[in-house]
């Protein structure tokens, strides 16, 4: 691989400063070094050719030797993206998921899938595909799940690293006969974790600090999996610090099993707690039906919560409370559940929680009006557990980076941070009421024609059109994306 260049990006840049927080700012620049670190910042400089000489002038740099790249009128620059729960593959099944509930759904349609990439030549298509969409998207980082298949594991881990996506690559064990198909299982819980180790020293091998990808401890959920085997990959964690994947409280169904498999254990959360595995490096997907006791157990320990919004209304699972959780103390980020959930992007993922946090306001019981303080105080609570834009956006980066330890590393544009960041075009419209003649170009990869359906009339807000980006944008009007500073994703 070639050396990597300096970058120098210059126009507007947004990100979330707080949960509750967009900063916006404009005719700034931004520098960033050759390792892909930002290495300084100019804010609101009088235009974009003195932010541009400002940098270079305190940093020393000759503009030969960097790439400029400036955000046209009405672009802007965004963190990006990080997917904390999606299953790489699934996305072959993406939008596949009928009329099943979870349970009857993985057995009719996700472990014949997962088993038949053993084949991996199937695998590569599935897995490129997957990663050069996710990046259409701005996902800068990727948390996926894998199949039981060490070969196929070990794939995915090589496409992510080639292609540049950021990723947390883990096989997936499962080894209760009961409860996985005879011919998608680990033999034991001993061969199952062989093979994980297996799996982690392929991605030492190819990335020896986990700089770009790095290996995820990935028990598939507890009602696939033995005391052995959880306790097992919980040993492992303890000897190398790597992270945890699983589910937790998605279904009703899937709680009742739980029951009835770890009789000894107080509750679904429980089960991990007792195993070692839950932990301030693991990420519980779903979250949907947590009791009190649970919540104050994940918070307790440190550990984060994935929050799927699309799956969980495609699969009839219920609808996780994200304001519920952040009170608790619990860190939370977003996942697409790819192929529980039918689409791969976060955008997508962010308005959902946007609309199932209304959802869930929506049950809230106002008392008559003959107890009006009570009625008050739960009008409060129901406007209050709505999740506003910048809370959802909030969610899609520095929360997803929380949720993966990455927090100082990537998800916002501070001095040292990692240059992961996407460039947002959004339709201008001019006074008669049609796009600018150059609105429409082709896309270097997917064949796309036009900025999307984000129309801009001049007369918003700023706060407005990023609004309007996340409750109607897509995949077109992400026009390059970046990781560590490498460009990976460009659309004209």
């Amino acid at each position: 691989m070639s050396p990597q260049r300096k970058l120098l990006l210059l126009g507007t840049f947004v990100h979330s400063k707080t949960q509750q927080t967009l900063d916006i700012f404009h005719s700034a620049g931004i520098a960033v070094d050759a390792r892909g670190k930002i290495a300084a910042i100019e804010r609101d400089a009088p235009d974009l050719g003195e932010a541009k000489a400002r940098l270079l002038t305190k940093l020393g740099w000759d503009e030969a030797e960097v790439d400029v790249t400036q955000a046209a009128d009405g672009q802007f620059f965004f963190p990006g993206f990080i997917d904390t729960h999606i299953h790489a593959p699934q996305y072959a099944n993406a939008g596949i998921f009928g009329k099943s509930s979870l349970l009857d759904w993985l057995e009719t349609y996700t472990f014949p899938l997962e088993a038949s990439l053993a084949d991996l030549a199937k695998a590569r298509r599935v897995y490129a595909r997957c990663i050069r969409r996710t990046l259409s998207h701005g996902t800068t980082t990727a948390t996926y799940f894998a199949t039981l298949d060490v070969a196929a594991t070990n794939l995915l881990a090589d496409l992510c690293l080639s292609m540049g996506q950021r990723a947390f690559v883990g096989r997936v064990c499962m080894d209760r006969a009961e409860t996985s198909p005879a011919y998608y299982r680990d033999a034991s819980a001993e061969a199952s974790l062989e093979a994980t180790r297996r799996t982690i020293e392929h991605v030492r091998r190819i990335d020896p600090g986990f700089d770009v990808v790095s290996p995820i401890l990935t028990p598939r959920f507890a009602p696939s999996c033995t005391r052995e085997v959880m306790a097992g990959l919980a040993r492992i964690h303890r000897e190398t610090g790597l992270p945890i994947q699983t589910h937790v409280s998605e279904n009703a169904g899937e709680i009742q099993l739980v029951a009835r498999l770890f009789p000894e254990a107080s509750s679904y959360t429980d089960v991990y707690r007792r195993l070692g595995l839950l932990t301030p490096r693991t990420v519980l997907a779903h979250a949907v039906h947590l009791s009190e006791d649970e919540a104050d157990a994940i918070a307790g320990q440190g550990a984060k919560v994935s929050h799927c919004p699309c799956s969980n209304t495609s699969l009839t699972s219920g609808a996780a409370r994200v304001r519920w959780m952040w009170d608790k103390g619990i860190d939370v980020g977003l996942g697409t559940d790819v192929s529980g959930g039918y689409s791969p992007s976060i955008l997508e993922a962010a308005r959902q929680a946007a609309m199932v946090s209304r959802h869930v306001a929506m049950n809230i019981q106002i008392p008559p009006d003959d107890d009006a303080a009570a009625a008050e105080e739960k009008t409060k609570e129901k406007e209050r557990v709505k999740l506003t834009v910048e809370e959802v956006l909030y969610l899609a980066t520095r929360g997803g980076a929380k949720c993966v330890g990455l927090e100082d590393k990537v998800g916002a544009f501070e001095v040292g941070m990692e240059w992961d960041a996407q460039l947002v075009a959004l339709s201008n419209v001019n006074d008669d009421g049609e796009l600018p003649d150059d609105a429409a170009a082709a896309n270097d990869d997917d064949g796309g024609d036009d900025d999307g359906f984000v129309d801009v009339f001049g007369w918003e807000s700023w706060g407005d059109r990023v609004a309007k980006w996340l409750y109607n944008g897509d995949d077109r009007n992400t026009k390059k994306v970046w990781v560590k500073g490498r460009l990976v994703h460009r659309r004209r």
